[in-house]
């Protein structure tokens, strides 16, 4: 049973979030973008279960597109592969550990930042595509 209140209320909360990492890699805060084009990702894709009427749990970008394709969804390769390389974005964009020295400002510039914005985008339009005339928009 799909429940589009919550698909709404999910996929609104993933595109404000992405305008939030364009605005952080507009101000050159690199690393910040790419964490939060990866919360995008993972919010459009819970938007997507939700819609469903699927429970959504889970941190990871791969398993959330495995659950979905488990719904019999057709989940294309571009797809995958941008939530496997946002997923990467999770943990080093924000905790210093995960370097041998420095920040994680240090280490994420522009380019990071760009393409990573592109993943979660193509992530939000299949989303989006996928719930097809059922969202209403």
């Amino acid at each position: 049973m799909w429940d589009l209140h919550e698909y709404r209320r999910w996929l609104a909360q993933a595109q404000h979030t992405l305008a939030s990492a364009e605005r952080d890699a507009e101000a050159g805060d690199f690393s910040w973008a790419c964490f939060k084009a990866e919360q995008a990702a993972q919010l459009a894709l819970k938007a997507l279960l939700v819609g469903q009427g699927v429970e959504a749990f889970g941190h990871s970008a791969q398993g959330l597109v495995e659950k979905i394709r488990g719904l019999g969804i057709e989940v294309p390769e571009e797809i995958e592969s941008a939530a496997r390389g946002l997923e990467r974005h999770y943990i080093p964009s924000r905790y210093p550990d995960a370097y041998p020295s420095g920040s994680p400002y240090q280490f994420y510039e522009r380019g990071d930042a760009e393409r990573a914005l592109a993943q979660a985008q193509r992530i939000l339009s299949f989303v989006e595509e996928a719930m097809g005339d059922a969202s209403g928009d």
